[in-house]
């Protein structure tokens, strides 16, 4: 309807949603020798009694036409067919594979490109000219070259070939800024080097069209914090797919555990990716780190007073600095389907670092996390999260694992508490405590996310209760105390943020079981590190 006095019409779309149906009998046909009907029903996503979901079909679809190209049936399609029941409101589907026609690949044309080099996209396709056309490798690709994040849109269509079984790629491509200046300012609650920060970054995505990853930061904050920092990664190694790339950096902090001390690192990795499958990654990295520890509060003697800190920590900077020289090893499954915003799938994490290749620390260092996504209510936009993680930390030889590469309570850990704040501790004479870490660590959290009522969808705002649980022991210094295996608790409620400077995350837990020995925290602030 138009509205004379301010020259405007008002669309009413008027939406009558019916009767909610369910999937009836659900299975797989084969017109395809060689190609076993049966063996395809493990990969249905639909299943017989749950509400209908046209997602759920396009799924299914999916991954039996990767299933029988992967077997080397190039030519198959899959087409779903329904049966409705107006009776009983099911529908009934039949997933049928066919024998389609043979097409192979002409050429592939890209367009649009004005910065990113050709072979950037086409090392994305695992086809080349020649080969045979296959719809599913085709929109892998498509999903590959948006996960690059280089271009506002990406378009592959199909054109004739010169022949009748050829066809010819046509990708269209427009693209976007990948370079970044940064000054950035914040402020964190947890972590080593909490409180105040400013940085100051340029990074490059795509440098010079060539994919490659290049980042050089610096910051600085509260209590002489500095941090400097570069890394580069180049995601196509000698032109596999295998990232190689590097990381330098030089920062120091004051931490404030009890008393108060200084730290200074200065070191690099060399990092190499390897994808086994689209979800499953390897990685290998060489670490080398120079560590120094200052005890800057002195006694009349000019060493660290014995009044201010610990015994533990004295004995173990004394003999700062030193090298920390290690080799480490990581496996990850992602199944994630959005890394900003998860709403399904899996992410699972077990990392394995071995120091005591020269240097100082001898240890031998395993860690593990997992995270499960699911959308517990597809209208509401509410989604569920259960998350585990452990670490085991012990000495490679006779000279103990140093205090300061134990394990040490976070907010990834658990919310509630200090970091640094729960588990073996130590006093020094005038009563300032340290909590030394531990060998051991086991944690848990479950989460409930969801829209922020009123809060524009547009703006990133969801929020989430949670509850967190964790235990952290193992320390076998002498003179410490607390070392048990009790369980720390806590529930709490979060606000998330997908802000322009990063994903941000408020949190306000209370603890619900604790040691009278933990230091209590109960808001947490800054960037959120789920992965």
């Amino acid at each position: 309807t138009l509205d004379p006095s301010t020259n405007e019409y008002t669309i009413t779309v008027t939406v009558d949603e019916g009767q909610r149906y369910t999937f009836g009998n659900v299975g797989v046909e084969s017109t395809v020798e060689g190609v076993d009907a049966q063996a395809l029903d493990g990969l249905l996503k639909t299943r017989e009694g749950k509400p209908y979901s046209a997602k759920q079909i396009e799924d299914s679809v999916t991954a039996i036409t990767e299933n029988v190209a992967g077997s080397g049936y190039a030519f198959a399609k899959v087409e779903p067919r329904g049966d409705r029941d107006f009776d009983n409101h099911t529908i009934s589907l039949v997933y049928s594979v066919d024998q389609g026609p043979r097409a192979y690949v002409e050429r592939i044309e890209i367009r649009g490109n004005d910065k990113t080099r050709d072979y950037v996209i086409r090392r994305e396709f695992d086809m080349n000219e020649g080969d045979a056309f296959n719809q599913v490798m085709v929109q892998r690709a498509k999903r590959r070259l948006e996960a690059l994040d280089f271009f506002q849109t990406v378009n592959i269509s199909t054109a004739p070939g010169a022949e009748p079984d050829q066809v010819i790629l046509v990708v269209d491509v427009v693209e976007k800024s990948t370079g970044e200046f940064s000054i950035g300012g914040g402020y964190t609650t947890g972590g080593e080097s909490p409180g105040a920060q400013v940085e100051a970054a340029i990074t490059e995505r795509n440098f010079l069209g060539r994919g490659q990853f290049i980042r050089i930061s610096a910051g600085a904050g509260q209590d002489e914090m500095r941090n400097y920092a570069l890394s580069f990664t180049e995601p196509y190694f000698l032109g596999y797919r295998m990232s190689a790339g590097f990381d330098v950096f030089r920062r120091s902090y004051r931490v404030d555990s009890g008393g108060r001390y200084d730290v200074q690192q200065t070191g690099g990795t060399i990092r190499f990716g390897l994808p086994i499958t689209d979800n499953f990654s390897a990685g290998l990295a060489y670490n080398l780190v120079q560590e120094k520890y200052d005890l800057y509060v002195s006694g009349p003697d000019g060493q660290p007073d014995p009044n201010y800190y610990a015994p533990a920590l004295i004995d173990a900077a004394e003999f700062s600095p030193w090298i920390r020289s290690s080799v480490s090893y990581s496996l990850t499954y992602n199944s994630i389907d959005d890394m900003k915003n998860p709403h399904d799938g899996i992410y699972a994490k077990f990392t394995q670092e071995f120091a005591g290749l020269g240097g100082d620390a001898k240890y031998v260092k395993t860690t593990f996390k997992g995270n499960y996504y699911t959308t517990l209510m597809q209208e509401a936009d509410i989604v569920g999260m259960l998350g585990v993680g452990g670490g085991y930390i012990h000495e490679f030889g006779n000279d103990g694992v140093r205090i300061f590469d134990l394990f040490k309570n976070n907010s990834d850990m658990i919310r509630g508490f200090k970091f640094n704040g729960i588990g073996p501790y130590q006093d020094a004479a005038n009563g300032n405590r340290y909590w030394m870490g531990g060998t051991t660590y086991f944690n848990g959290t479950a989460e409930v996310q969801f829209p922020m009522p009123v809060v524009p969808e547009s703006l990133g705002i969801r929020g989430a209760l949670f509850a967190d649980a964790a235990t952290l022991y193992g320390n076998d210094t002498t003179g410490v105390n607390g070392d048990d295996k009790k369980l720390r608790a806590s529930a709490g409620v979060s606000l998330m943020w997908a802000s322009p400077f990063g994903p941000l995350r408020f949190d306000y837990a209370f603890p619900i079981a604790k040691a009278d020995t933990d230091k209590v925290q109960n808001f947490n602030f800054g960037v959120s590190t789920k992965f």
